[in-house]
């Protein structure tokens, strides 16, 4: 089964817990802390893989999560890193995030890489939090929670020339006829139901790859026929073979219709460049027309081409033709600007909302993530974090929003109780 656009979630691995430890040996009184860091959770990563050409690997399986660090140890011992998880996709993936709708990669070249999620940072230990004036703390750091987000995988084919035209023009025997690929062939409309690639050989050194995408109706744009899955993997194509079935009703107002809904997809589809070639002249009524079907593409100014893909008559005339044309044609256009980074708020930045009668709610990607990282049941890490509530302000912020002694105050997942 061609699946070209899903949507996953995926999640990183939490980064380990640090350890509370001292060390104790015979005849070593002092011994000191000596618990060990926590290992970094799982980052997760997208993979060009060249073999692939479809995300049916995706199909029944849409929520991935890598492994969580391991704690800290005894004597120092920092916990394992936790393994990466690496999912592999075929070249041409739009990788965007589902909330935002943003960009994150285009990923075309083999073995390219993109991290999605970050995998959270390991606590420390408690020998981290020793200095002279605490030689023996009893506290660390949970390990930072990872991170989860929603994607949407958009899978635009890497073709150097597209092969379109009205149901039944006869593509795919067109690229059967060109290339070592063996689409369905019949004789009906819609036969085609997903592109088919095909690599073609002019000569021992030039090599195309053909796409054939199934056929377009009028209103291919807004979901009518199979256009609109389909059309997004023409934008990639250098040049297109605008194939026209010599036996419809009206060959020239089926190239005006399939023109005007590529350029209603996209308007930069309206400059690619195309070769025009006539179908099926193999069939003698199609034949006897092609004089006036010459004339009438003339007045278009459009020049056409004699073929049968059936019976392989000019396609090899036809390539060379779409060839020429694609090395005229300008560098493989850009699917969509890939965004510079930049982050929406300060690390530090957070707010304080009212959740009712003598309740409040702390939100904040600093303040959250300290709270989950805080051993609650160690009165020092709970007296640290208390110097982070007012280091970052939230303690001056809440006696402004009018908190009183006894409210009960929201950080993540945790509720608080507030004394001035």
């Amino acid at each position: 089964m061609f699946l070209d656009e899903v949507e996953i979630t995926v999640a990183s691995g939490r980064g380990g817990d640090g350890a509370v430890h001292f060390r104790r040996e015979k005849f070593v009184p002092r011994g000191g802390p000596d618990g060990g860091n926590g290992g970094r959770g799982g980052h997760v990563f997208l993979e060009v893989i060249p073999t692939l050409n479809t995300l049916t690997a995706f199909r029944h399986r849409r929520t991935y999560r890598a492994a969580d660090g391991e704690r800290g140890g005894r004597s120092d011992r920092t916990g394992k890193e936790a393994d990466d998880l690496t999912l592999p996709i075929p070249p041409g993936t739009l990788v965007r995030d589902a909330v935002s709708g943003d960009l994150l990669g285009d990923l075309k070249l083999p073995g390219e890489r993109l991290r999605v999620c970050r995998g959270g940072r390991g606590g420390r230990g408690n020998a981290r939090f020793a200095n002279s004036r605490n030689q023996a703390p009893r506290m660390a750091e949970r390990g930072e929670p990872g991170t989860e987000r929603r994607l949407v995988l958009e899978l635009r084919l890497i073709a150097d020339v597209g092969i379109i035209g009205v149901p039944n023009a006869g593509k795919s025997t067109l690229l059967a006829a060109l290339t070592n690929a063996r689409p369905k062939i019949a004789d009906y409309p819609f036969t085609t139901l997903q592109p088919n690639l095909g690599v073609a050989r002019l000569d021992d050194d030039t090599a195309v790859v053909l796409a054939d995408i199934p056929g377009l109706l009028e209103g291919a744009h807004r979901g009518i026929g199979l256009g609109s899955t389909f059309l997004r993997h023409i934008q990639r194509t250098r040049a297109l073979i605008h194939l026209i079935d010599g036996e419809s009703p009206d060959p020239v107002a089926d190239f005006s219709q399939v023109n005007a809904e590529l350029a209603l997809f996209d308007p930069r589809l309206k400059a690619r460049p195309q070769v025009v070639a006539v179908n099926k002249i193999d069939q003698p009524d199609v034949l006897a027309r092609l004089p006036e079907l010459e004339t009438r593409f003339r007045q278009l100014g459009v020049r056409v081409l004699r073929v049968s893909a059936l019976a392989r008559t000019g396609s090899a005339e036809l390539l060379r033709a779409a060839v020429q044309a694609m090395l005229r044609a300008a560098p493989e256009p850009e699917a969509d600007q890939v965004p510079v980074y930049r982050p929406d708020e300060e690390a530090t930045a957070f707010r304080v909302e009212a959740e009712g009668q003598a309740v409040w709610r702390v939100r904040g990607r600093a303040i959250e993530r300290a709270a989950e990282m805080t051993y609650w049941e160690f009165p020092e890490a709970v007296r640290r974090f208390q110097r982070i509530l007012e280091r970052l302000g939230v303690d001056d912020a809440l006696r402004r929003a009018g908190a009183k002694q006894g409210d009960s105050v929201r950080i993540g997942g945790y509720e608080l109780e507030w004394q001035d």
